[in-house]
């Protein structure tokens, strides 16, 4: 029980600290940091260098501390996300009246998709994606998509770092079966989960860009299998586009990659 009780003391510590930094507009002194966040100097300068050591504050020439890149690249990550949830929810919302399924909006994490948003049909029988779950990239329609503009070197490596787990009987179970799906995701634009990462359940999925031309996240549509619609798919896809378009994405402006 000490021990929890001191892990949320340091917790609170670093919120402290690096509120009080946040509170000055320059690199600002430890003797000034220890007063701002009411802690000892010796404490403060030893959880300054902690955080410095990973990158959340940097130290100056002079001797003051200041945020570090790396708490300013999270911060605007966290920024760009609600961004996107922001300008996706009245398309997803639309889509979902035209379809009448859920739709779900993720992002890549590492080798997984992460679920950051939803709009659920109004139906008894639906699939519901909860917010915050995860699932392997080769096993969703949007996972696939975005495998599909990755190089064949980095496919392998996925394959091989992963072990590509497998959830159902129809889970792609080597790198042959995934390079023809996303191969066929590449040249159709959309990708399909045919029951791959739950019994039951289909899905059509897209990718979204910003105004670099980035994958910066995905579009699906999810449903029970049987319901699922060919019909859907260029809607989908149409809403994939309206949301890059929001984002900036402009692919008139961008130079043609080279394949």
């Amino acid at each position: 029980m000490r021990a929890k009780s001191s892990s949320i003391q340091v917790i609170d510590r670093v919120a402290r600290l690096l509120e009080a930094i946040a509170g000055h507009e320059e690199a600002v002194s430890l003797k000034v940091l220890a007063a701002d966040s009411g802690l000892h100097v010796s404490t403060a300068f030893r959880i300054l260098g902690s955080l410095a050591e990973h990158g959340f504050v940097e130290k100056s020439e002079a001797g003051g501390y200041r945020l570090g890149n790396k708490l300013v690249d999270l911060g605007s990550q966290a920024h760009a996300r609600a961004d996107i949830r922001q300008q996706a929810r009245e398309i997803m919302e639309n889509l979902c009246h035209r379809v009448g399924e859920t739709v779900n909006l993720t992002l890549r994490q590492g080798d997984e998709v992460i679920y950051v948003e939803r709009v659920v049909a109004k139906r008894m029988m639906r699939v519901e994606q909860v917010i915050g779950s995860r699932a392997p990239l080769h096993l969703t329609a949007v996972g696939k998509a975005m495998l599909g503009e990755m190089s064949s070197r980095e496919v392998r490596e996925y394959v091989k770092r992963t072990g590509m787990p497998h959830y159902t009987v129809h889970s792609i179970r080597s790198l042959s079966g995934l390079q023809k799906s996303i191969r066929a995701a590449r040249e159709q634009g959309y990708a399909l989960d045919n029951e791959e990462a739950e019994m039951g359940v289909g899905c059509i999925g897209v990718i979204i860009r910003d105004g670099h031309g980035s994958i910066v996240a995905g579009l699906s549509v999810s449903c029970p299998i049987e319901r699922r619609q060919d019909g859907w798919i260029e809607l989908v896809k149409r809403a994939g586009e309206q949301i890059s378009r929001r984002l900036g994405y402009r692919p008139e402006t961008l130079p043609v990659a080279k394949k």
